[in-house]
């Protein structure tokens, strides 16, 4: 991920900023008083070891002026202050989480000091593996002050890698107004993947794609609604509109299916622009099926050309019908026609006059035709009244997240 590498590099910088920030320190009150010789020059050797990244032979400096007995207090803490930098330096993150937690609980460090020793102590554990130590350090670092962004960064993988998704996710929802990550979401979406969370798995999905409305996230998405208890397969057309949409109509039999479920539901003018869209991507057209391509476009064509010509005698039919179901058909076909200005109210005409064998479904039909006509916030507003257990509602909420990416 590319989360890791920008870790490794962070924590890189953090070694290093550890090795002369805190060997600088130690150096330079080394010289101050109540330090004695013996103590201090193997420090300020110590130093210029770190400075040019030997880490052993700083820990063996350090070792000397650690074997100096009677150390008062201040030299313990500036001993423990280089001992830390340079076992961190070397990779030894025992020995410098331990030097540092004794320089920070001596009360001598403050300000930027000590925040940087409280960061790397959380990195360390961090690279230890010690997942809720790091994050419960890396907690510390924010409430005492610090500002690096590359440490909110390492609390998210630590809380993710310790499978408190929950944590991740109050983080990621926090910053969300503001910044939406798509890698935050992606190691949110992950997580509640390892701990078959599927309702904070969907979740995360849907902002996936409304801030990335990406083919692949769509793809998940829908497959899993489909793939609901009780979801109908009488859907089936609302669906594969949501692919077209996305763009996730991907081989012949797709563009076939869809068309011939258009016709089915009296939708010519809908299947000409599925099928057109097929010739146009080379789904269609081509191969050991060319031959039936071909037999379904000229049949869709025949069909467009029969329905215009019936039109007035459709019209009169389904104003005179008892339900308002041929009125939400013949509105549906207008619509793909682009002619939305007569199809919309012949639509919302069916719903009103009743009848309908699914209310629900010609809702949801009302709300794709008004998003094919362009007229997104009443296509939401129409969406969101879309009730039922079976499939509809879900769909309908697909929808909306579709209007808002």
């Amino acid at each position: 991920m590319a989360f890791e590498h920008r870790l490794r590099a962070f924590f890189c910088a953090v070694l290093i900023a550890a090795a002369a920030g805190f060997a600088a320190a130690a150096h330079a009150q080394s010289k101050g008083e109540g330090v004695r010789p013996e103590v201090g020059k193997p420090l300020q050797a110590a130093a210029a070891a770190l400075k040019a990244r030997r880490a052993r032979e700083a820990l063996a400096e350090v070792a000397k002026a650690e074997s100096v007995s009677g150390r008062t207090a201040y030299e313990n803490f500036l001993i423990q202050q280089m001992k830390g930098s340079a076992a961190n330096a070397g990779g030894d993150h025992d020995a410098a989480i331990a030097a540092f937690e004794s320089v920070l609980q001596s009360g001598r460090a403050s300000g930027r000091e000590a925040s940087e020793m409280v960061k790397a102590v959380a990195v360390a554990y961090y690279q230890k593996k010690d997942y809720a130590k790091a994050a419960q350090w890396t907690q510390r670092y924010f409430k005492e002050g610090g500002g690096d962004g590359a440490m909110r960064t390492m609390l998210l993988q630590s809380y993710y890698l310790n499978g408190d998704c929950g944590s991740v996710n109050r983080i990621v929802a926090a910053d969300e107004a503001r910044n939406v990550n798509e890698e935050e979401l992606q190691m949110l979406l992950n997580c509640y993947q390892r701990s078959r969370d599927n309702g904070g798995y969907v979740a995360t999905m849907e902002k996936l794609v409304v801030h990335y409305p990406k083919k692949e996230y769509w793809t998940d998405l829908l497959s899993r609604v489909q793939k609901k208890p009780g979801f109908s397969d009488r859907l089936a057309l609302h669906v594969y509109r949501l692919r077209f949409a996305t763009g996730n109509l991907k081989e012949a039999n797709d563009y076939m299916e869809m068309a011939q479920l258009a016709l089915q539901a009296g939708s010519p003018a809908e299947a000409k622009q599925v099928v057109d869209k097929g010739y146009e991507v080379k789904a269609l057209g081509t191969g050991k099926e060319a031959e039936r391509h071909a037999r379904l476009r000229a049949l869709v064509d025949k069909s467009v050309a029969a329905s215009q010509h019936d039109r007035a005698k459709d019209e009169r039919e389904a104003l005179a019908a008892p339900s308002g179901e041929e009125l939400v058909k013949l509105g549906m076909n207008y619509v793909y026609e682009g002619k939305a200005d007569k199809g919309l109210p012949l639509i919302e005409q069916g719903i009103k006059k009743g009848g309908l064998k699914r209310p629900e479904d010609a809702k949801l039909s009302l709300g794709e035709a008004q998003l094919v006509a362009g007229q997104r916030q009443r296509a939401v507003q129409t969406l969101k009244t879309v009730a039922g257990n079976d499939g509809t509602a879900d769909i309908a909420r697909l929808w909306v997240l579709n209007a808002r990416a």
